[in-house]
């Protein structure tokens, strides 16, 4: 198998409004052969872009209080020198920091939420760029995401249409023919992760093209990236360890007074 990573140049400025397929469509014919579409390619599309296309910059004079307007759940918090870092569940149901409002690359006094929904978004650019070039490839709508137990960051998949976002191995066999009882690839993710290494975060890259992967290719009808997000009922993690200390304490001060 080879893997073929690239970016594709030429996205301009996005604003509220933009017809991101339109945008990305005209940025790979103008880069001629070299980016041309091929059957079971994926495209890796940075969040950001989306959410200005999408009309998700608002007005915010706190940054604090936007990022508590887009809190459900508020999984752990840390004091630093530099003020508080809020761990917190958003409204699509990811556990990130600050919910994900960004401030970088806005303007002064204004912030930018994720989209509304991602995998709808992918599905627009998805169901266009297919029909424009004719070819069946998928879509992938990234943000960059920190990690329990790791150091650093990495792009992960939030919004996907057009391609199987878990590849489940289970049932199948390893190189020594041992049966693989627990293992689903979190295909996605790692093709989200791979495309930022060619984006980059200050690039002006927004759009990068993944070649190799035709056989996570599906129809647009396939789970989006919403289907990554493990159930309530089957995380380990929900909170973070003071928070699990605290509400342990508390559960035991009102078994004792009972």
């Amino acid at each position: 198998m080879t893997l073929t990573v690239f970016a594709v140049a030429g996205i301009p400025e996005i604003i509220a409004g933009s017809d991101l397929a339109t945008i990305i469509g005209d940025a790979i014919e103008a880069a001629g052969e070299r980016c041309a579409l091929e059957a079971g390619d994926i495209l890796a599309v940075t969040s950001k872009i989306v959410s200005k296309a999408e009309g998700r910059q608002i007005a915010a004079a706190d940054r604090e209080d936007a990022i508590t307007q887009q809190t459900v759940r508020v999984v752990a918090t840390r004091t630093h020198a530099g003020g508080v870092t809020r761990i917190v569940e958003n409204p699509l149901g990811l556990v990130l920091a600050a919910a994900g409002v960004d401030s970088s690359n806005t303007p002064v006094g204004y912030v930018l939420l994720l989209p509304v929904d991602p995998d709808a978004s992918a599905k627009r650019i998805c169901a266009a760029l297919r029909a424009r070039f004719g070819v069946r490839i998928g879509v992938i709508i990234s943000d960059t995401l920190g990690r329990p137990w790791r150091q650093g960051q990495t792009d992960v998949a939030i919004g996907a249409a057009g391609m199987r976002v878990l590849d489940d191995l289970r049932g199948s066999t390893d190189a020594g023919g041992r049966r693989l009882d627990v293992t689903v690839a979190a295909s996605a993710d790692e093709i989200a992760g791979a495309a930022d290494l060619v984006k980059g975060k200050a690039s002006g890259l927004p759009v990068a093209i993944v070649r190799g992967l035709g056989h996570l290719i599906a129809n647009l009808d396939e789970p989006g990236a919403v289907a990554i997000v493990r159930p309530a009922d089957q995380d380990m993690f929900r909170l973070g360890s003071d928070e699990a200390w605290q509400e342990g304490y508390e559960a035991g001060l009102r078994s004792a007074t009972t």
